[in-house]
C-alpha cells in the first residue's frame, strides 16, 4: 500500500494528464456512436464543444445588433434598458437599413396633437385605455375595458417559472395591464391584483372533468369565486403551432400543476388537437353565449390565420344571428412558444401583417368591427410595431416574449429544455430563485409604461389623442429595391374603419374602466 501511494505521489501532474488523454484516446477509436471522435481522436471533442457554445457565441460576439431572431440585440438592448429605467436612446441618428423591404415608416404631422394643460395625459404619461369595451355589443352583464393598450399574452404556470408568473402578475397590477393565464388554468401566482384574462384550450385545465371534457359548473365557479376574472378567452390556436396539441409529461405534473389543471399525477395529460366543445363554427358561436350568458362575462377567442372559410361562415352567422365573441385574438405565425416543431414555428399560419388584414378587412365587409375588440400578437411590443397594429384595425395588444424580457430573458432559446439560466422559462427550482419578483416586477412595470409612453408620444406627433384614430395611411413601408415607400392603405388595400371615440377623460370615467362596477 504504501509502495502504491509512493507511486502516486511521485508521477507529475503532467503524467495524470497524459494518462488521461490516452484513456480518452482509446475510448474514441473503440466507440462507434460519434463518427468525429472515433476519426479525429481527442481532438474531434472540441467540434462538439464549439457547436454546444456556438449559439452563445454568435449571440455575444459574432452577430451585429440587427442580426439575430427572433429579437435582436438591438431590440432586446431598448427592453432592458427601459425595464431597468436607464438610458434608452439612441446617438448619432439611426443604424437601420431604412431601405429595406418592409421598413416601417410613421408619418408624423406638421403641427402635432397638444393636450390641454387639464388634460390626464399631461400628468399620466402613459395613460391609455382601450378605445372599445369588451361585452357592450352583446350586452354582457358585466363589460370590461381594459385599462391598458398593452397586455400580457398567454403564457401559462408550467410553461413559466412561478416566479416569472408571479412578477408579471404583479407588475401588470401596478402598470393596469391585464394579465392572460394561458391555457395552463390560473394559478396562485396568477393571484397578486391583476386584471384576469381566464384562457383555456383543448385540455380545459382549471375547468374540465376528470375525462378532459369542459365543465361549465367548474367556470361558473372560477368566475364566482376570482372576481378579478375579466374576460374569457377560447384557444382555437397559437401562432407558434397552430392545430397542434401537446402532451404533459407525468415526471412534470407536480402536487400543485395537478391541482390548479385539475389532472391526475403520475400519468401523462394529453392536450388534444380539437375540442370536445364543439366541432362546428356554429357549435362554436353556442358554446360562447352559453359561457357568456352564465358566466355574464365578455367571452371571445383566439386563432391564427390560415384558411379563410371558417372566418366567412362564422363573420355570416354573427351577421344573421346577431351573436358572437366580443373579442377576437389574432396569433401571428411569428408568434412564440415554449415549445414547438420547427415545421410548424417556421411554416405554419400567416405572419401577423398578412392574418390580420385579411381578417379585419372580412369583419369590414359585413359591417362587424364595432362588435369585436380586436387584440394583436406576435412581436409587437415595440412602439414602431404596436402603432402599426392600431393603424390596422387593432385595438390591443398583446405581449409575450417582450415581457419575458423585461423580467430577465436572455434570449437563450432553451425554454424547451427546463434549463432557462434565467429562471423564467423553467421549473428548476434553482434556476427560478434567482428572480426576485419584488424587482422584476418592477421592471416589467417600467417597460410597459415606458411603451406606452413612446406610443403616446408618436401618437401625438401623427396628430392624434389615441393610438385608435391612427389610419392605414399614417403608415409607410419600405418597398426597398423599387426606392420608393407606399402607405398601408395601399399594400393591403382597405380603409381602417373609425373607432367611436370622443376624449381620454371620457375612456378613464367610463364604468366599466378595469371592471370598475365590480369593485364598487
Amino acid at each position: 500500500m504504501e509502495s502504491i501511494q509512493s507511486f502516486l505521489a511521485a508521477v507529475p501532474w503532467w503524467g495524470w494528464v497524459l494518462f488521461f488523454l490516452f484513456i480518452l484516446f482509446l475510448r474514441d477509436i473503440i466507440q462507434r456512436k460519434h463518427t468525429i471522435t472515433h476519426n479525429f481522436p481527442i481532438v474531434g471533442h472540441i467540434r462538439y464543444m464549439l457547436e454546444k457554445i456556438g449559439p452563445e457565441l454568435r449571440q455575444y460576439i459574432v452577430a451585429n445588433n440587427r442580426e439575430e431572431l427572433p429579437f435582436n440585440r438591438s431590440q432586446r438592448t431598448w427592453v432592458y434598458a427601459s425595464s431597468k429605467r436607464q438610458n434608452n436612446y439612441t446617438g448619432f441618428g439611426s443604424d437601420q437599413d431604412q431601405a429595406s423591404p418592409g421598413f416601417v415608416f410613421i408619418n408624423p404631422t406638421m403641427l402635432p396633437y397638444k393636450p390641454a394643460p387639464n388634460h390626464p395625459n399631461v400628468t399620466q404619461v402613459d395613460l391609455i385605455p382601450c378605445a372599445k369595451v369588451m361585452g357592450l355589443y352583446n350586452k354582457r352583464r358585466r363589460p370590461f375595458r381594459p385599462k391598458s393598450i398593452v397586455n400580457i399574452s398567454a403564457m401559462s404556470f408550467g410553461s413559466l417559472s412561478a416566479k416569472a408568473i408571479e412578477s408579471l402578475n404583479k407588475g401588470a397590477k401596478k402598470a393596469g395591464c391585464y394579465h392572460n393565464t394561458g391555457e395552463g388554468s390560473l394559478s396562485y401566482h396568477h393571484q397578486h391584483g391583476a386584471d384576469i384574462v381566464f384562457q383555456f384550450g383543448t385540455g380545459y385545465f382549471g375547468v374540465r372533468t376528470p375525462e378532459g371534457n369542459f365543465d361549465m359548473d367548474k367556470m361558473v365557479k372560477l368566475v364566482n369565486d376570482y372576481k378579478y376574472i375579466r374576460a374569457i378567452e377560447v384557444k382555437l390556436s397559437q401562432g407558434a403551432k397552430p392545430g397542434k396539441g401537446g402532451v404533459l409529461p407525468a415526471s412534470k405534473i407536480t402536487k400543485e400543476i395537478s391541482e390548479i389543471r385539475h389532472v391526475p399525477m403520475g400519468k401523462d395529460v394529453i392536450s388534444p388537437s380539437t375540442h370536445t366543445a364543439f366541432s362546428t363554427i356554429p357549435e362554436l358561436l353556442d358554446f360562447i353565449e352559453d359561457i357568456a350568458n352564465n358566466t355574464g362575462l365578455p367571452v371571445g377567442f383566439k386563432s391564427a390565420v390560415g384558411k379563410l372559410d371558417m372566418w366567412e361562415q362564422l363573420t355570416d352567422l354573427m351577421v344573421e344571428r346577431n351573436i358572437g365573441p366580443d373579442f377576437i385574438s389574432i396569433d401571428g405565425g411569428e408568434g412564440g412558444t415554449g415549445a414547438a416543431p420547427p415545421a410548424f414555428a417556421n411554416h405554419v399560419a400567416l405572419p401577423f401583417v398578412f392574418g390580420f388584414a385579411q381578417i379585419y378587412q372580412m369583419f369590414k365587409r359585413k359591417n362587424l368591427t364595432d362588435r369585436v375588440v380586436f387584440i394583436a400578437s406576435g412581436k409587437l411590443g415595440f412602439p414602431s410595431s404596436a402603432l402599426m397594429a392600431f393603424s390596422m384595425g387593432a385595438d390591443l395588444i398583446n405581449i409575450a416574449r417582450e415581457a419575458m424580457l423585461s423580467i430577465g430573458c436572455i434570449q437563450a432559446l432553451s425554454c424547451h429544455t427546463n434549463t432557462c439560466p434565467a429562471g423564467v422559462a423553467t421549473q428548476n427550482k434553482w434556476l427560478q430563485a434567482g428572480i426576485d419578483p419584488t424587482l422584476k416586477s418592477e421592471r416589467f412595470y417600467n417597460y410597459a409604461k415606458t411603451l406606452r409612453k413612446e406610443i403616446l408620444e408618436i401618437t401625438h406627433a401623427c396628430g392624434y389623442e389615441h393610438p385608435c384614430q391612427l389610419e392605414m395611411t399614417d403608415v409607410d413601408m419600405s418597398m426597398g429595391d423599387n426606392n420608393y415607400t407606399t402607405t398601408l392603405r395601399q399594400i393591403y388595400n382597405y380603409e381602417k374603419v373609425p373607432v367611436d371615440f370622443i376624449s381620454m377623460q371620457n375612456l378613464i370615467e367610463c364604468e366599466h374602466l378595469g371592471g370598475r362596477e365590480d369593485k364598487a
